[in-house]
């Protein structure tokens, strides 16, 4: 535990610090950083886009939504959508084990540092505030910073695919996120803005 940081600015820290040692880059502005400690920078700010004066709990919450991901990689586990949720899931529990201990160790009380845990484990979804504000933010970072790169890999997918994927992500949004969606989808390019539209058509 720090004397001259707060508790938040020791945890903060101590997740960036964790999050740079990511060996994968990728681009950030003019510059390129470690992939996950990026990641976590659009977290913070999608964050603060959503609710303006965001708790201590989710700013750390979000800055440790990927926390050393790297470690845990997707090809450990067999193809396939039931293997893909159950690396989610393990992903989701390291997350929140990681993050707990930080906490612990920059002086958090044990009923913080296993709300955070919770959080991120999003067992909650939909019941609870903050586990719908975390996923809320990562669907915002999805959208903005990796859909577009992601639909360029997965060329092989379908139509009827594709149109599951970005409503399975809808479904998982609030309403608040769905209005800033529709603010950032007036950016996006063309094929993905149809691809998106045709989606929320067809589910209305």
């Amino acid at each position: 535990m720090t004397t001259t940081d707060s508790r938040l600015q020791c945890a903060l820290a101590a997740i960036d610090a964790a999050n740079q040692a990511d060996p994968n880059l990728e681009p950030f502005g003019d510059e390129r950083l470690p992939k996950e400690y990026a990641y976590s920078l659009h977290m913070t700010r999608w964050l603060f886009e959503l609710e303006s004066a965001p708790s201590e709990r989710m700013q750390i919450a979000c800055r440790a939504q990927h926390i050393e991901r790297w470690t845990m990689p997707r090809k450990d586990y067999p193809e396939g959508r039931k293997a893909y949720y159950q690396w989610r899931q393990a992903c989701g529990r390291m997350h929140g084990r990681r993050a707990a201990e930080i906490m612990a160790n920059c002086g958090y009380p044990p009923a913080e540092c296993e709300r955070v845990e919770t959080i991120l484990t999003k067992r909650e979804l939909r019941k609870d505030a903050d586990t719908q504000l975390l996923e809320d933010v990562a669907c915002m970072v999805f959208l903005e910073k990796y859909f577009a790169d992601f639909y360029e890999e997965k060329a092989d997918y379908d139509r009827d695919k594709w149109l599951r994927i970005v409503r399975r992500t809808w479904g998982k949004m609030s309403t608040r996120a769905h209005e800033a969606a529709l603010k950032l989808a007036e950016g996006m390019p063309a094929h993905l803005l149809a691809l998106l539209q045709e989606a929320l058509a067809g589910d209305s």
